[in-house]
């Protein structure tokens, strides 16, 4: 091809490319239509490469007509991006005259709180109500107050390293919450009432009802003349105002080292209404929260007078009771941060997240 077959070319690649350009609407067309014009693949970027197929002499002309019909382009690159800006503010323009600024202003939706969270501020409340108090213990835990100080032997199973998950500095996660128990004696002596909401780790095979980090509320109350017939009531009005009804429940023998005598105190399955399923395995019951009697070499360690003083204890399955309010079948759920697992305010009973600054 020779110079003049080539400025031809470049005459027709301008009047495309001017035809392309005009039909853009948006910068990314435009910059889409000036690809396939300059791009290396382009009709005027393959040109560009034909250079060295021109004669010695003629090389000088050809780099010319080259960078002219390239410098063209640009500006009609230029001016059609231009053409588009000034569309779009028009068009900004005409949305803006249309604004009412009295008119109110688009609420953004409001934050939520996890499930777990929610049961646990309900439960605070209803103790706080009873003459309870909130406290909190270390997460890592020391041997003596997780197991010693609450009456677990040596050998006992619970010290097994597949249920414990212990720490190279010699401490281990708590494997519940009961081991506020003594440090609140200590603390404060008797008579005492407190609850211990707080989280739990246990080395265990993963389930529906069952997860290796779990949420537990420990209570606590000592007094004088306590019995299991103050524990049954505590119990049967924490379950009635949690769900706002009254809830069927069991209550079967149970061996913990803390308490004497212990039991289990189960409730009907709200998933399947005591007919059996995944969550509760078949059995139409869940084991929600384990009690009983505070032994009294417990007290003792507490620094407490077993002959004075007697009390009840209990371990409250925070997340499991989250499960049976909420309707959550797989307690996995609960870790796995899936928003749509997230209780939306309008169906905590109480004060929203903005309302109540907790944390």
């Amino acid at each position: 091809m020779n110079v003049a077959d080539l400025r031809d070319q470049l005459a027709a690649i301008q009047t495309e490319a001017e035809a392309s350009f005009k039909s853009a609407k948006t910068v990314d067309e435009l910059r889409s239509a000036r690809s396939q014009v300059v791009g290396k693949s382009g009709s005027l970027g393959k040109l560009m490469g034909t250079i060295k197929d021109y004669a010695p002499q003629e090389r000088g002309e050809v780099g010319k007509a080259l960078n002219a019909a390239n410098q063209a382009i640009q500006q009609l690159v230029d001016q059609h991006t231009q053409r588009i800006e000034q569309a779009d503010l028009a068009a900004d323009a005409s949305q803006t005259a249309a604004f009412d600024p009295t008119l109110p202003g688009k609420r953004p939706p409001l934050g939520s709180v996890h499930p777990v969270t929610a049961v646990q501020w309900q439960v605070e409340a209803i103790f706080e109500r009873l003459g309870f108090t909130v406290e909190a213990g270390p997460e890592m835990e020391s041997d003596y107050y997780n197991f010693e100080a609450l009456n677990i032997p040596a050998m006992h199973p619970a010290r097994d390293m597949q249920d414990t998950f212990w720490l190279k500095n010699g401490l281990l996660l708590r494997t519940h919450t009961s081991p506020v128990q003594v440090r609140a004696m200590e603390k404060f002596g008797a008579p005492l009432r407190c609850i211990v909401p707080g989280r739990c780790f246990r080395y265990e095979t993963i389930d529906a009802s069952h997860e290796n980090t779990f949420h537990q509320c420990e209570g606590l109350m000592i007094d004088r003349n306590v019995s299991i017939a103050n524990l049954i009531a505590v119990m049967r009005l924490l379950l009635r105002e949690v769900f706002e009804r009254d809830v069927k429940v069991r209550l079967r023998p149970g061996y913990f080292p803390f308490v004497e005598p212990g039991f289990e105190l189960d409730m009907s399955c709200l998933i399947c209404g005591g007919d059996g399923c995944a969550t509760c395995k078949k059995s139409g019951w869940l084991e929600i929260l384990p009690c009983g009697m505070v032994h009294p070499n417990v007290l003792k360690f507490g620094g407490i007078d077993p002959h004075e003083y007697t009390g009840f204890a209990f371990g409250l399955g925070l997340t499991r009771l989250a499960m049976m309010k909420y309707g959550i079948r797989d307690i996995r759920v609960m870790n796995q941060g899936d928003l749509r697992s997230i209780v939306h305010p309008s169906r905590l009973n109480g004060p929203t997240v903005v309302e109540r600054d907790r944390c």
